[in-house]
């Protein structure tokens, strides 16, 4: 079905031109279905918002900074035992972004917690609420360099403005000055009016460990993110592991890069 070149004008000046994508399946649907014009009508309209749900969703996913395919779906549980099920799909909900709160996981380096973060950032993106996930070497050198360009104020408050922020691999570095200050005025400006996720190495008692140089400090950062955050502990072995050997000695290199003689 070629659509009349009035037709695609006036699509194009309602900003409906995706309706076009569908109009001839629709249109084939209709003939064949006897459907009344009312009904037919309505299709390409709720087509027309899928459409622009989906590419909103794309647009959401890619400013969010998401490795491909870190979703619930594609999560291994039967690696990890011992994890809740239940409780991350209930966090999946996103009744912590409601309630302003954050989410801690920790557990050992592999065990899978930058995806489950990004998991649940992904449905938080599907439900229409704007993520950013970042580690926290990138964003302490974000705030850095823009108080180098005296952007600073206005990148802080993107960092404090989106409604979910994930921060990987928390505590990685000892936090020193400037960034240790830098981060606790983040915390604090999110504190009670955003949600965040924070991954972490380190078990919870050890968070402490992540300002050497002003415990007063960290005791304050650390007071905001608990206050009413739900606590994830992962447990098991690390997802990375290493391609085995070969066997047989065919691909086997020795050290002076000469295969062994059989």
């Amino acid at each position: 079905m070629n659509p009349s070149p009035e037709l695609n004008i006036i699509l194009r000046q309602l900003r409906l031109s995706g309706i076009l994508d569908s109009l001839e399946q629709r249109n084939r649907e209709a003939i064949d279905g006897q459907i009344a014009y009312t009904e037919f009508l309505a299709m390409l309209l709720h087509d027309e918002v899928a459409r622009r749900a989906q590419k909103k969703l794309g647009a959401r996913l890619a400013r969010a900074g998401f490795a491909m395919g870190k979703t619930l779906e594609t999560f291994d549980f039967d690696r990890l035992p011992k994890l809740n099920r239940s409780h991350l799909h209930d966090l999946a909900t996103g009744r912590y972004i409601d309630e302003k709160v954050c989410v801690l996981m920790v557990g050992q380096t592999g065990v899978g917690k930058s995806h489950l973060a990004q998991a649940l950032g992904h449905c938080a993106a599907r439900q229409g609420r704007d993520v950013l996930f970042i580690n926290q070497t990138d964003l302490l050198k974000k705030l850095h360099a823009a108080r180098a360009t005296d952007l600073y104020e206005r990148k802080f408050q993107q960092f404090v403005r989106v409604p979910l922020l994930i921060v990987d691999d928390f505590a990685l570095k000892p936090l020193r000055a400037p960034h240790d200050e830098d981060f606790h005025d983040l915390i604090a400006a999110r504190y009670e009016r955003a949600a965040s996720i924070l991954t972490s190495n380190l078990d919870f008692s050890e968070w402490g460990d992540a300002f050497p140089d002003n415990r007063v400090l960290g005791a304050a950062t650390l007071d905001r993110l608990r206050h009413g955050a739900y606590r994830v502990v992962i447990e098991g072995e690390s997802f990375r592991k290493p391609k085995p050997m070969p066997d047989n000695g065919e691909n086997a290199v020795a050290k002076n890069g000469k295969k062994p003689q059989s």
